[in-house]
């Protein structure tokens, strides 16, 4: 990987299994979009970025050294070599299709506190509300940053959400889950529970701790565990997972619980890099639907 700094952008060369379309469009942050075919801009960890890609050139523009080196080389998970992943996956015939199909994508290192909320918001949903909850509860409730000449907000903290009411809330949209994101600042605010004490905790028991949040259930503790603390032998099942599954790996309907215990079994501690590859090619060519 090369790093050269031209005006105010940095232009990073030699990445490797890095594709920006398939790390935004697999299902796991919301608050990234395109903005063109080769690029896409968003906030995380209160810091905006445009980033664009054509080949091996990826820019980061309006970024410094530090903030690439302190923030988004983590966000991206640069320092993980994929390619042994990619191998250990490809033993599987179906996984090596899926693998080959989506071999640009890395898992995001997301704040947990943004993971809770947003996988909180994200039940029972589609991406595009989805996103528009969370846009609605970062414009109306978060701190305004600049950048490119331009004001932006990013996700509000702990602090804020837990200060605000019920029909504070009601601004952002998001029907019943008010109740369940009030809940989630109650008990991280009170110190029931801590980023240090689940960070602490093993996969299976922080994921009984973060079920202790109202409306945090099976596939959205997963999706926190995955996408917020990057336990990455977690294996989100939804619909569209089960589906997949189903018509990949079993011949009939399943129950969750034993697509949970196959994945388990059968992906084993890499299981949260299959469930990755599998929902963006299966969406991607519509595996599963019927």
């Amino acid at each position: 990987m090369d790093i050269n700094k031209k005006d105010n952008n940095l232009i990073v060369t030699g990445l490797k299994d890095f594709n920006l379309h398939h790390i935004f469009d697999c299902g796991q942050c919301f608050r990234f979009n395109a903005v063109s075919e080769n690029s896409y801009f968003g906030i995380a960890k209160n810091k905006a970025l445009l980033i664009s890609q054509n080949d091996d050139e990826v820019i980061f523009y309006d970024t410094t050294e530090d903030d690439f080196k302190n923030i988004w080389y983590d966000y991206f998970d640069l320092n993980r070599d994929y390619s042994e992943i990619k191998s250990r996956l490809s033993n599987d015939p179906i996984m090596k299709e899926a693998v080959s199909y989506g071999d640009g994508i890395r898992i995001l290192n997301q704040d947990l506190w943004e993971a809770v909320i947003s996988f909180i918001i994200s039940a029972s949903n589609n991406i595009p509300r989805i996103k528009g909850i969370i846009e609605r509860l970062c414009e109306n409730f978060g701190k305004q940053i600049s950048y490119m000449g331009k004001t932006y907000y990013t996700f509000p903290d702990t602090d804020t959400i837990y200060s605000l009411s019920k029909e504070d809330l009601s601004v952002i949209r998001s029907g019943f889950r008010d109740k369940y994101i009030m809940d989630a600042a109650d008990k991280f605010k009170s110190g029931t529970l801590t980023e240090e004490y689940i960070k602490s905790l093993s996969t299976p028991d922080a994921k009984k701790a973060l079920m202790t949040i109202n409306g945090v259930g099976n596939k959205v503790s997963d999706c926190i565990l995955l996408f917020g603390l990057g336990r990455v032998d977690s294996f989100p099942v939804d619909v569209w997972i089960k589906r997949i599954m189903e018509y990949c790996y079993f011949d009939g309907e399943q129950r969750i619980p034993a697509i949970s215990a196959f994945a388990e079994k059968h992906f084993g501690d890499i299981g949260g890099f299959a469930q990755q590859y599998l929902f963006f090619y299966a969406r991607e060519n519509k595996i599963g639907t019927e």
